[in-house]
């Protein structure tokens, strides 16, 4: 079976998800949830804002 060529893996391990949720205010739960949409290297970013927007 072929694989997507380009598609990146923004999936978050449980421990890069548990360092960003004690990093900043989200819950590991909300990081993977925010990798998922923004994407992995915005994740930490992302979990920054949607805090201080909420």
């Amino acid at each position: 079976m072929a694989t997507k060529q380009g598609k990146k893996d923004n999936r978050l391990s449980d421990k890069e998800a548990l360092h960003i949720a004690e990093t900043t205010d989200v819950s590991p739960g909300q990081a993977k949830e925010l990798a998922k949409k923004h994407g992995k290297d915005k994740a930490k970013e992302e979990a920054k804002n949607f805090k201080a927007e909420g």
